[in-house]
């Protein structure tokens, strides 16, 4: 029997190469998490080599084939025989563990059972949803991801983080409702879906016409669409799939042309010719977000589409007047130059000649002019440039468009007409030149807006638009926040938000794309020659509707004229798709329809996402909440950092920095790496760079850690207010840490046994526990509030933390140590009290880390005996343990066994000194200068014999000759017996060797860091590295020194 005496004995010897742990002291730091994992990396290569040497393809084949009947004796083998269950089944835990952890196999089938027995819905358990919960309720909304995409390491941290919050709200007994959806992304999907069809048919959206290109989209979408909602369930999301929507679904595009209708009648939008981000390539307006700002440092040459050579730009061209733009000279109306320089005081009021028409223009005085930079006179373009725009409206100047929609001259303008506009600023230039006009080049550094759908640059032209009114939604954002209504996490974010909303501009609506929500407003023309024609942009003369009949009846209303004389016609804009995702937090819930969901979700709790998008997306939902439903969306926002490589570079893929989460899960080769970029749209020398990265961050590709290492190591890293630099060893550190949760498990079920039953008032005390037990108790209940803590506070690195030190250094490296003895022992008594303190630790330590891991605890969740038929099915629906369930906090015992361990580190540090194996045992004498101390250490004597590797260590106050004295405290120290366990002369030679060694380090590293441009040319990271390594090896070499003077005592 697995739980008999004789197996224990025999497991109990191999424990210490299977947990494969035997740290000491505080948790291990980042790099000491490096470092294992590369070492563990070697081994687990070198394991692989083995295998593979071992097992020929043949034999490998035959081993496939009987993988059902051999699930017992490999981890492969059983994850092999998983396949054979349906979806939807309980994976079977009946057979004998795998005798180590494989993230294939421990991931396998758990998700689609979670999703069959409707784990994840706010019903389950038939719960009434309408019925309050006195546990209360949770409701949370997933950023949409875009339906082009797949997932990148942003939305991993996102559903990481998110899905451990809604996990612990879940366990915690409330209500709960995460709601998946997918967003439309307007411009997004419509440029993928034109180059396929230009790929494939060699047409564009216009040949083909706007109706057949939205049933190509919808073809694309639904061909592609699912692909995201498969990668959020590799990642373990406890989504509520049964509500998942699409931002374009009938019922969220009924409550997007209801908010535009009732925004549009209350006058909150309008239509507007107003100066807009521009992308000729696109043919449309675009937002502030999807223009990123290129920061050049002078003259640079820059790739731009449909332009077969590159364009220069970070020049600057002085024509008496200072520009970058030389063509927008075509459409200059005035000079502006500051009321106060003195050098143009002359000519406030006079006009100038424009050099290439007989256009006179205006020489106005604006304080937005810098007079100490360039000339001190600034050309005006008020069409084209937006600090222009203001200038021009505070001067009433003519508006004059020189581009048409796709960035060429228009009509009017000569032999310009008809340019290209990049062609154009060469040929104005060289007209200058013809003219004598021009002064000079030099370099001018300038930030370049480029779109980030079709990297085109970015013009600021004025286009009739529709906007939404912001400043009464600002005001009230404003307040909400500042009253406390309105959470934002962490705080310093609320700068942000005060300087977003105090400067808030109207929000440009609508996009000129045919992928999206067409507006649902009209333009009305009235065939009555006493009503004066309209113009399209002017605001007057449109009018909104759900349906055409309503904007027909509110128009002839409006004019006063019968419908029959009026003709409307549908913008053929679309809104932006910010406008759609603000309303998704009740869209998704049926409204404008009081629906159930509606009434009982809406508001939401929390609201979670990357601090980059908190103006974008988070503020436009806070203001439709309170203008449509007089409601806030939630109460409290969570903003997660960026995501960046582990040098802190932006992820890039010209970089070759980016990484796929599914490959971190799973695992690739180097090799297959590089083929990722050859797919790409980068040129061969961003290739070759890319590969270089790759090379030197991957050189042996990406391991395979799995979905649980990966979620723990991206909620381990948030450290609010900084950013995440993702090591990937790091993460690959947490996978080993898997592999210690298992083994340390897999002993454990093997001391518990098949007969043992676990009370079900299980925190009720034997009443025979150790102080060790007791101890192992209180470290229990320490983690238990740690990790609440942590998830209250949003500070998921406090919870990880708590977990990781519970399972390793307190479960692993000290009880599980400690219990060896105690189960080789005859003592009924003291094995049934370890089985029941064991089992304790199980059954809670699962529990605390299961948001954080569902795949792992999930499965060891369903190994463990049961307390009675009516225990939870499954570890994501069980309670999360709280100081209620957990009592046995106890501060005075942890100190005293921090004592403890700290006479156990000064053992083991000393027998590593003096190269003595586990397996030699030694004694040790405790001398104690005060009563206290002593009696406190005698209740320890055991556990200090077992975890320091000692035959016996008592508490005396006469030692033996032949000790080496360790200092503990000023009433503490220990003499360590090694007379006859060593050759001190032997012994000697060995440690003047290592002094030498570590000398030599010491000298080498001194030399680097005494360097006079030490402090200027090296990171302050590596410096950092560099004093870690100085300290800890000046620490050794007086620990050897401590150590030969001992030696020479002994010759």
């Amino acid at each position: 029997m697995p739980g008999s005496a004789n197996t224990i004995n025999e497991n109990v010897n191999n424990l210490d190469n299977m947990l494969n742990s035997t740290g000491d002291g505080p948790p291990k730091t980042a790099k000491q998490l490096e470092k294992e994992a590369k070492k563990l990396a070697k081994l687990e290569k070198f394991k692989q080599k083995k295998e593979k040497q071992k097992d020929s393809p043949a034999q490998t084949k035959d081993k496939v084939e009987v993988k059902s009947r051999e699930c017992g004796r490999r981890g492969r083998k059983i994850a092999e025989s998983s396949k054979e269950e349906s979806p939807g089944d309980k994976k079977d835990t009946s057979c004998p563990m795998p005798d180590s952890y494989s993230p294939q196999y421990v991931e396998a089938a758990w998700y689609s059972w979670w999703e069959k027995e409707g784990f994840f819905t706010p019903e389950y358990g038939e719960r009434n949803i309408s019925e309050q919960n006195p546990k209360g309720k949770f409701v949370m909304v997933i950023p949409p991801p875009n339906v082009t995409g797949s997932l990148h390491l942003g939305h991993a941290l996102t559903n990481a983080v998110e899905d451990a919050i809604t996990r612990w709200h879940r366990m915690k007994g409330r209500t709960v409702l995460w709601n998946p959806g997918c967003d439309h992304a307007g411009i997004a999907t419509q440029v993928v879906v034109e180059r396929k069809l230009w790929r494939e048919e060699q047409k564009t959206r216009h040949d083909i016409g706007r109706d057949k290109f939205i049933e190509k989209v919808w073809e694309w979408r639904r061909e592609k669409g699912d692909r995201i909602y498969l990668q959020l369930r590799k990642l373990g999301s406890s989504l509520d799939w049964s509500r998942a929507c699409f931002t374009m679904d009938p019922k969220l595009t009924r409550a997007v042309i209801e908010a535009f209708v009732r925004l549009h009648e209350e006058g909150y939008i309008y239509r507007s010719n107003r100066l807009v981000n521009w992308s000729c390539t696109l043919k449309s307006a675009i937002s502030d977000i999807e223009v990123d700002k290129i920061e050049l440092p002078g003259r640079t040459l820059l790739s731009i589409p449909s332009y077969e050579e590159k364009i220069e730009f970070g020049s600057d061209e002085e024509i008496i007047v200072a520009t970058t733009r030389v063509e927008t000279m075509l459409g200059d109306t005035a000079v502006a130059v500051h009321p106060g320089d003195t050098r143009y005081k002359h000519l406030h009021g006079k006009f100038v000649i424009h050099p290439f028409c007989d256009r006179k223009l205006p020489i106005v005085c604006d304080e937005f002019v810098d007079r100490e930079f360039g000339t001190g006179a600034v050309k005006i373009t008020p069409a084209h440039d937006p600090n222009d725009y203001e200038v021009g409206k505070r001067h009433k100047l003519p508006f004059i468009t020189i581009l048409t929609d796709d960035g060429f001259i228009t009509e009017g303008y000569g032999k310009f007409s008809g340019m290209k506009r990049f062609l154009a600023r060469k040929a104005v230039l060289e007209a200058l030149k013809e003219k004598g006009f021009y002064r000079d080049t030099t370099n001018n550094p300038m930030v370049v807006p480029i779109c980030s759908r079709s990297k085109d640059v970015v013009e600021p032209l004025i286009k009739p638009q529709w906007y939404v009114r912001c400043d009464e939604m600002a005001a009230s954002a404003m307040e909400v926040v500042r009253n406390g209504e309105l959470r934002i996490i962490p705080e310093h974010h609320k700068k942000t938000w005060f300087h977003w909303m105090e400067n808030i501009r109207d929000w440009c609506v609508s996009r000129q794309l045919w992928w999206g929500h067409r507006i649902p407003a009209y333009f009305v023309t009235i065939n009555d020659s006493s009503i004066p024609k309209g113009n399209e942009t002017d605001n007057e003369y449109w009018v909104s509707g759900r349906t055409k009949e309503e904007a027909l009846e509110k128009a002839s209303k409006k004019f006063g004229v019968p419908a029959s004389k009026i003709i409307l016609k549908q913008d053929d804009d679309v809104l932006d798709t910010w406008f759609s995702s603000g309303l998704f937090p009740f869209s998704i819930f049926g409204w404008p329809e009081e629906t159930k969901d509606l009434k009982a979700f809406y508001p939401g709790t929390l609201l979670e996402t990357g601090h980059d998008i908190l103006f974008f997306w988070v503020a436009r939902m806070v203001f439709f909440g309170q203008t449509l439903l007089k409601k806030l969306p939630f109460r409290e926002v969570y903003l997660h950092p960026i995501v960046r490589d582990a040098h802190g570079r932006k992820m890039s893929k010209s970089l070759g920095n980016v990484i796929d989460p599914m490959d971190v899960i799973t695992g690739i080769s180097l090799e297959d790496l590089h083929k990722q970029l050859i797919g790409s749209n980068l040129d061969p020398k961003e290739i070759e760079k890319a590969k270089e990265g790759q090379k030197q961050d991957y050189p042996n590709g990406i391991p395979e850690c799995g979905t649980d290492a990966l979620r723990f190591a991206l909620c381990a890293y948030i450290l609010q207010g900084r950013d995440i630099n993702l090591d990937i060893l790091r993460v690959q550190g947490y996978r080993f840490f898997c592999n210690k949760l298992w083994n340390a498990t897999r002993f454990a079920l093997t001391y518990l046994g098949n007969d043992f039953k676990p009370e079900e008032n299980y925190k009720c005390l034997i009443g025979n526990e150790t102080a060790l037990d007791l101890w192992m108790l209180s470290r229990i209940s320490a983690a238990v509030e740690q990790c609440n803590n942590g998830f209250e506070t949003y500070d998921f690195s406090v919870a990880t933390t708590a977990c990781y030190s519970y399972w390793l250094y307190d479960l692993c490296d000290v009880y599980l140590e400690y219990l060896k003895p105690v189960f080789q022992s005859n003592d009924t008594a003291a094995i049934a009290t370890a089985k029941s303190i064991l089992y304790k630790c199980l059954y809670v330590g699962l529990r605390l880390l299961s948001p954080f891991m569902p795949f792992i605890t999930e499965e060891l969740y369903q190994r463990l005996p049961r307390m009675s038929d009516k225990d939870p099915p499954s570890i994501c629906v069980a309670t999360y343990p709280d100081t209620e369930e957990c009592p046995w906090r106890n501060l005075e015992i942890e100190a005293e066994v921090d004592f403890v361990q700290k006479i156990i580190h000064l053992v083991r540090s000393a027998r590593s000194d003096y190269n003595l194996p586990n397996k030699t045992k030694t004694e040790a004498y405790v001398v104690c200068s005060d009563d206290e101390t002593s009696a406190s250490l005698k209740k320890y004597q055991s556990a200090l014999s077992t975890l320091s590797y000692c035959s016996k260590m008592e508490v005396s106050t006469s030692p033996p000759k032949g000790c080496v004295i360790l200092t503990v405290s000023d009433k503490c120290e220990v003499h360590l017996l090694l007379k006859g366990l060593i050759e001190p002369a032997k012994e000697m030679l060995k440690l003047q060797k290592k002094q030498d060694q570590l000398q030599q380090q010491l000298n080498k590293l001194k030399q680097a860091m005494s360097a006079p441009d030490y402090e200027v040319k090296v990171p302050q990271e590596v410096r950092q590295t560099n004093s870690e390594k100085l300290n800890q090896t000046e620490g050794e070499l007086l620990r050897l020194e401590s150590a030969m003077t001992t030696l020479k005592s002994m010759e």
